[in-house]
């Protein structure tokens, strides 16, 4: 939680993707927060704030970057010096614990005390519980806004809001306009892709990847008939959700 404000500063200085999903900096005269590799011009010393969570920088008023895109940063390395407890509460989350539940809910689900629990988020993750739930659900609604073409209605409930009418409320109170604009801006820069019926979402992970090797890896070790490898050396395999499909992987490109 100790973020030295001199390295911070560096790291965005140089867009160091090293530190992606490690920090994520408020800029005061915006009123915005970015990863550390965000293409915008770097702020002045004096106008940032660092913060270890995507949460944190949500709850101290700050409102997500429509450029670097916070929604498909790395999972924040913050998590994994987590208490046992938190990151059995932040799994818990990740299905839905908090969605339409209480924090005394969550505390009571866990075996420990509400106040201790908040103690815990705020002592790990600069943020409380409800803050890394709602942060959750509106950076994914926003991922699949972005990059899929499902109905508003389907992503607020995809998202873990209990309607459209909360999604909206939310996502008008953090980005300053409707879901819908974010879907039209979409639209107008991708007019040339053709995403017809399949959902496309972009997996965040930490650069150096070393996909050869994973690649490798997956292809000794395939399944037939449930999982293969093709000649661009992107991995399939078999899903069941309501029918039958494939899951591609494709090879990692920085976003």
């Amino acid at each position: 939680m100790n973020l030295d404000h001199d390295a911070c500063y560096r790291a965005i200085v140089t867009r160091d993707a090293r530190f992606d999903g490690r920090l994520y900096i408020g800029v005061r005269t915006t009123g915005i927060y970015c990863r550390p590799i965000c293409p915008a011009p770097t702020p002045k010393r004096e106008n940032v704030s660092f913060y270890p969570t995507a949460a944190a920088a949500q709850e101290a008023g700050f409102r997500p970057c429509l450029r670097c895109r916070p929604e498909n940063s790395p999972d924040p390395a913050a998590w994994n010096g987590t208490s046992n407890t938190v990151k059995r509460a932040l799994a818990l989350i990740g299905e839905g614990a908090m969605d339409g539940e209480t924090v005394e809910h969550l505390a009571e689900h866990l075996g420990v005390g509400e106040r201790h629990l908040r103690r815990l988020f705020q002592q790990h993750l600069g943020a409380s519980p409800i803050a890394v739930a709602q942060t959750r659900r509106i950076l994914f609604a926003k991922q699949l806004i972005m990059e899929t073409r499902m109905p508003m209605t389907e992503i607020a409930h995809a998202a873990g809001f209990g309607s459209i009418r909360r999604f909206n409320a939310v996502f008008q109170a953090l980005y300053k306009r409707p879901p819908g604009a974010l879907r039209r801006t979409r639209q107008n820069a991708q007019r040339d892709v053709s995403m017809v019926s399949d959902i496309v979402l972009t997996m965040s992970y930490a650069a150096p990847y070393d996909w050869p090797g994973m690649i490798s890896f997956l292809k000794t070790r395939a399944i037939p008939g449930v999982e293969w490898v093709d000649r661009q050396d992107r991995y399939h395999r078999s899903m069941a959700l309501d029918g039958t499909g494939w899951l591609p992987w494709h090879r990692p490109r920085c976003v």
